[in-house]
């Protein structure tokens, strides 16, 4: 007997069914914990309807569903059953068609308590970040998650950073990471100022707020009401533009936050509008094979609105008054990777194909149902090989249609009877991640075409759970402590995040008293709100102008300037040559000894 085979343990005679076997040690050694990947990946293969069966549903007018009808059964009998009649070849057909867009498997991460309105994925896929209607950021990393462990490793509050600990909250509208900088991302919630963040959730910049009060919006140093979308520059890493409701864009440098560096207002000629709309969407792409950018805007009067990306924006290069209805919600805008076409879906449940070449009237005009009037961030997005572009429905199917004559090529449930609010697919990974209104978040992917994301968690073994794992088990969800616990006045720390560890376990590690166990570890005090309003001398630098100039003394300030003024005077330099020297009276020694007059004393 080889030493690489096992030694098999002696057991006793048990009938097949006996439970008792599952007691009996089956080999001698240490057992390598190994997963099934084929297994754990086929469980989460998608049991996807017959699409015809799901497209009949989507139409809304009689005569559109019935040429939508005659248009799919002309396609896809084409395209199942091309050129053969055996059952092998269809089979061979349906995994082409599965191996072309990746939705045969799905994994579902529900981390979110309401609907999911913006997610987005760093350029190397590794890391996840969504935002919902209920004011959090959720980070997954897709390196740290297993089959059993599907869940946001932090929750972030973009707000939580206000010197009031009952700061408000804001729901997401948009997040966005950085193209050319995968350590940054640009974070729009429903306020008026953006934030720059870091891949861990710590706020890097947030940008300065306008003078609310101040009519030429030229004149203000940021948005004076809320942020609605932004999006980053596609060839400058360190500029982002964001679209506000006071009907301007404002294209930002992250290094300086305290006043933008280009402001675009747009001045709608709607009756009654004053001047001013809603910037509803923006867009800034730019061609692959080189050439300037372009910087695309929708507003809420229905026009449409297109910039040269590098400027000037004193006046946009082209505009259409009435792509949409107005006062309609269009919220998806895209440009493709050629930089040739632009993509719309607006609120007037219409999505439309236009040409930047000739930007008057649209190339294709289709019937989409809109979602914009209870989520204003529903999205429309190119594929990354531009032949497709993806979005969702108020039924909760995922739409993917031909770029050129916007005819559906793949319509499948993701979130039946919950509309599907935004979607994203990633170019380096192959995989789409949807958010619904259910506060699902769904990641498609094909093993077979598509690496990494998903595919590496579904590879890995699955961590054996325990009774602590669930904090349902030891924990008063309705306080956010164990329910056996004893807490003194003051023991409970008030600055910690109930959604911690030492926020949801207060007592591990402490006394009575609420001090460390631990004689080496100083006391922490208390975070009141009289220590947060106290400003540090690096943020009084950072927002007060000219603040370093207390710490100088006046005298010395002044006198480092006296040589400069007497070699090169600026207010007598035309009498530089003519001016007099100036000259003293002699005083005698008498004079000096006398000093000054005494005043005479009244009598």
């Amino acid at each position: 007997m080889s030493d690489d085979e096992d030694y098999e343990a002696e057991v006793p005679e048990l009938a097949e069914d006996d439970p008792m076997r599952a007691f009996l040690p089956q080999a001698f050694g240490k057992k390598s914990k190994e997963a099934d990947v084929a297994a754990q990946i086929g469980r989460t293969k998608r049991a996807v309807e017959k699409a015809p069966a799901i497209r009949t549903k989507e139409g809304t007018k009689e005569d559109e569903s019935e040429e939508q009808e005659r248009d799919r059964s002309k396609q896809e009998p084409a395209s199942k059953d091309y050129g053969s009649d055996d059952d092998d070849d269809d089979d061979d057909d349906d995994e082409s068609e599965d191996d072309e867009f990746p939705v045969s498997h799905e994994l579902v991460l529900k981390t979110h308590e309401r609907a999911v309105t913006t997610a987005t994925l760093d350029s190397s896929g590794s890391r996840l970040i969504t935002g919902s209607v209920d004011c959090t950021l959720k980070l997954h990393d897709f390196a740290s998650m297993t089959p059993t462990t599907l869940r946001a490793f932090k929750s972030v509050d973009p707000s939580a950073s206000k010197t009031s600990e009952n700061s408000e909250t804001h729901p997401i509208n948009h997040v966005e990471f950085n193209p050319l900088s995968a350590g940054t991302f640009l974070c729009v919630s429903a306020h008026p100022q953006a934030k720059i963040m870091n891949r861990d959730g710590d706020v890097i910049a947030e940008f300065q707020k306008g003078d609310m009060y101040l009519r030429d919006m030229h004149n203000t140093k940021g948005h004076i009401s809320e942020v609605t979308t932004g999006t980053w520059n596609p060839v400058n890493r360190d500029l982002c533009v964001t679209a506000g409701t006071d009907s301007t864009l404002r294209i930002w440098d992250v290094n300086f936050k305290r006043s933008q560096k280009e402001v675009i207002v747009h001045k709608s000629r709607a009756a009654g509008s004053a001047g001013r709309t809603r910037m509803t969407a923006v867009c800034w792409g730019s061609p692959m094979q080189g050439g300037s950018n372009v910087l695309v805007a929708a507003a809420l009067d229905g026009s449409l609105v297109m910039w040269s990306g590098d400027g000037p924006y004193a006046r946009p290069a082209a505009e259409i008054r009435e792509a949409h209805k107005p006062n309609t919600w269009t919220g998806g805008i895209d440009i493709s990777p050629d930089g040739r076409m632009v993509v719309t879906r607006g609120g007037d449940d219409l999505i439309k194909l236009w040409d930047t070449r000739k930007f008057k009237t649209p190339v294709v005009t289709v019937s989409h149902p809109s979602t914009s009037d209870y989520y204003s961030t529903t999205n429309i997005q190119y594929a990354p090989n531009s032949s497709s572009i993806i979005t969702g429905s108020a039924s909760g199917h995922l739409h993917i249609l031909n770029s050129g004559n916007l005819k559906p090529e793949l319509v499948t449930p993701v979130t039946p009877g919950s509309p599907l609010i935004t979607v994203q697919w990633h170019p380096k990974i192959n995989q789409i991640i949807t958010g619904s209104a259910n506060a699902e978040i769904h990641v498609l992917y094909n093993p077979n075409t598509s690496s990494r994301g998903a595919v590496d968690i579904m590879s890995r073994a699955p961590k054996k759970r325990h009774v602590d794992d669930d904090i349902n088990f030891t924990t008063d969800q309705s306080i956010g402590i164990s329910g056996d616990s004893i807490i003194t006045p003051g023991g409970l720390p008030s600055n910690q995040n109930p959604s911690s560890y030492a926020a949801r376990h207060p007592t591990v590690g402490l006394t009575a008293s609420g001090r460390s166990r631990d004689p080496r570890r100083p006391q922490i005090p208390m975070v009141t709100p009289f220590m947060k309003s106290q400003p540090d001398e690096q943020h009084i630098n950072e927002s007060i102008p000219l603040s370093s100039m207390r710490d100088e003394d006046p005298r010395e300030a002044l006198l480092k300037y006296a040589e400069l003024a007497k070699k090169d005077p600026l207010f007598t330099n035309a009498w530089k040559e003519t001016q007099p020297v100036t000259q003293y009276a002699e005083l005698s020694d008498d004079e000096e000894e006398e000093g000054p007059e005494k005043k005479k004393l009244k009598r």
